[in-house]
């Protein structure tokens, strides 16, 4: 087995306390959120990847609650910005402002939106048109702003988590699928179960309350993001993530032939890279040193339903991209049972 990374002492060492520390944050969340488990393993992925996460779920199910909650653990700045069809750039960038001083004079004064916080909140992200969804890209990609001449750094760590709706997409502008591939997970956040939902009903009807305390501070996190960069990967693994993405494309000669009348396009070199990135990470807080094909395999739905653009004759049988990726990952071989920790 040959890798592309090792691992010091020293990082074996941070390794075990981003492990620790990610136990203690969801023991945190789990006072304040009830289920959703695996949504939340998701979104400290992404965090910790260096990545953005796209969440979709109906209106109730807490999206807000925890990805406020998660700024909290994580001791970051936080900021919610409503989406709204009459949303401007401007009120997510900033804008320069006229401002006299004393004696008359007047200059130009950036004045920051609210963009400029290390956890962003993008609610109902589809509700706004594109010109202002747009307004994210430089952000997400470059994480500074420019506005007029100037280009404002923002904050590090920073990271951009957007919402929207599934159901009343009359008025909605979806997301393009250029700007889709720059969120590193699209999260499903599904109901909870009977007992779940109990619960939830037991705690927010009553005198129940939790406070969440700072778990792991930014400076922590850019540590941590460095680590897992480290974080050796099998070639094996590499090879798996290559046949399951190249194998999504409908015109690659080797492609799955069932999603050829399926799939318009296929995910790009992005999701490869994010497969590779999401099983370092999941590895490490799952008490591993080495990324293994079950990682690959537990975030291949998050990473590839925005990536795979589904033909006309699959949306009218109904059949979503998360069906052709669970088909796909039932298709291909050499899957490896989930190590024990």
């Amino acid at each position: 087995m040959t890798t592309q990374a090792t691992l010091t002492h020293e990082d074996l060492r941070r390794a075990e306390e981003l492990r620790d520390a990610y136990r203690r944050i969801t023991a945190e969340l789990a006072r304040f959120i009830v289920g959703q488990e695996e949504v939340i393993e998701q979104l400290v992925i992404a965090i910790l990847a260096r990545g953005h996460c796209l969440l979709e779920g109906v209106p109730g199910l807490a999206k807000t609650m925890m990805i406020r909650g998660l700024a909290r653990t994580m001791d970051l700045s936080f900021r919610r910005i409503q989406f709204t069809p009459d949303l401007m750039p401007a009120d997510i960038t900033g804008t320069d402002i006229i401002q006299e001083e004393p004696g008359g004079r007047r200059q130009l004064v950036f004045q920051p939106g609210p963009i400029f916080a290390q956890m962003i909140l993008a609610d109902e992200i589809n509700r706004t048109p594109p010109k202002t969804q747009a307004a994210l890209l430089e952000a997400m990609q470059e994480h500074s702003v420019t506005v007029g001449n100037r280009t404002w750094p923002l904050q590090e760590p920073f990271f951009v988590l957007a919402t929207q709706n599934p159901i009343e997409q009359e008025g909605t502008y979806p997301l393009p699928e250029a700007q889709r591939d720059r969120f590193m997970f699209h999260v499903g956040v599904d109901y909870p179960t009977r007992d779940q939902e109990r619960e939830i009903i037991a705690r927010t009807t009553g005198l129940y309350e939790a406070e969440l305390r700072p778990v792991i501070g930014g400076e922590q996190i850019l540590a941590c993001q460095r680590i897992v960069r480290a974080v050796p990967v099998p070639d094996h693994v590499t090879e798996y993530v290559l046949d399951l993405v190249r194998r999504c494309r409908p015109k690659a000669p080797d492609a799955f032939p069932f999603l050829r009348d399926l799939v318009e396009w296929g995910p790009g070199p992005r999701a490869a890279q994010v497969l590779i990135m999401g099983a370092k990470v999941r590895a490490i807080l799952r008490g591993r040193h080495h990324a293994t094909i079950a990682d690959v395999v537990a975030l291949a739905r998050p990473a590839l339903r925005h990536r795979i653009v589904p033909t006309f004759n699959a949306e009218a049988e109904g059949i979503t991209p998360v069906q052709i990726v669970e088909r796909a990952l039932a298709e291909l071989p050499a899957a490896e049972p989930e190590p024990a920790v």
